[in-house]
């Protein structure tokens, strides 16, 4: 499969960030907050939402970018039809890239299994 992070697999407007941040599901911990929502279609989406309050330099705002996309298009074929949203914590912005990366890779596991419970319920 192509890993690339094409246009197809991101978030592109204001209006798809609006209907992902209105009803959303949550997972959080020390070092992001990503919340999704399933999107009909069976291509998980990105956005990011790296905040200057939480990372001051603009180059650890890109550095946490990169991280957030290698680790997405890595994932990409084990996560469903969702849109998702990464947003960063203060403490991202101090860690090294294997713990950026085993925190993003919880919360792929995490999307994965809630939306597949949820999923099986309806």
């Amino acid at each position: 499969m192509d890993s690339r992070f094409t246009p197809r697999s991101r978030l592109a407007d204001k209006t798809s960030y609006r209907r992902v941040f209105e009803k959303a599901e949550r997972s959080r911990d020390n070092m992001f907050t990503v919340l999704y929502r399933p999107n009909g279609t069976d291509v998980p989406r990105l956005g990011l939402a790296i905040s200057k309050k939480n990372c001051r330099l603009a180059t650890g705002r890109n550095r946490l970018k990169r991280i957030v996309r290698e680790s997405f298009r890595h994932h990409r074929t084990e996560l469903p039809g969702l849109d998702i949203v990464v947003m960063n914590q203060p403490a991202a912005a101090r860690a090294n890239n294997n713990a950026l990366f085993g925190s993003l890779d919880a919360h792929w596991r995490q999307c994965n299994q809630r939306h597949s419970e949820k999923a099986g319920k309806s």
